[in-house]
């Protein structure tokens, strides 16, 4: 089955769906026809339409945006810029900065870039506990 554009009523794509579903969106008068395909055109009783390719919506859809990266470790690598939230050196690993063991948990707030090193001599402690003292401020991107 052939896909159709969906454009917003402001022109932003939106989505693709079937060629069935784009018939259905402009009949019910929810969109118009953009850019028919003019090889096909469809019958019925009543009504000749041309196949849509592109429609746009008659109404202004608004879109939810995301405005929160998934947390993961290679993020948090590139977040810090690949340095050691302790020493400043070249980061290898994460460093959970309240320990899992702990109850901390795998979140942007709770993880910085570290050295291999400064992770091992850290261990399940805390920064405070360890003696050791953070360069940076983690943040959510």
């Amino acid at each position: 089955m052939r896909e159709t554009l969906v454009l917003n009523a402001s022109f932003e794509p939106l989505s693709t769906v079937t060629l069935r579903r784009a018939v259905v969106l402009v009949l019910q008068e929810k969109a118009v026809v953009k850019q028919a395909q003019p090889e096909l055109r469809g019958r019925a009783a009543t009504v000749e339409l041309p196949m849509p390719r592109v429609i746009r919506l008659s109404r202004y859809v608004r879109v939810p945006f995301r405005r929160r990266a998934p947390w993961s470790r290679r993020g948090v690598l590139v977040r810090d810029g690949h340095r050691c939230a302790y020493s400043g050196r070249r980061a290898t690993t994460v460093d959970h900065v309240v320990p899992r063991s702990r109850g901390g948990g795998d979140t942007w707030l709770n993880t910085v870039a570290s050295c291999a090193e400064d992770n091992h001599r850290k261990a399940d402690r805390t920064p405070e506990q360890a003696g050791m003292r953070l360069l940076l401020t983690p943040y959510e991107p």
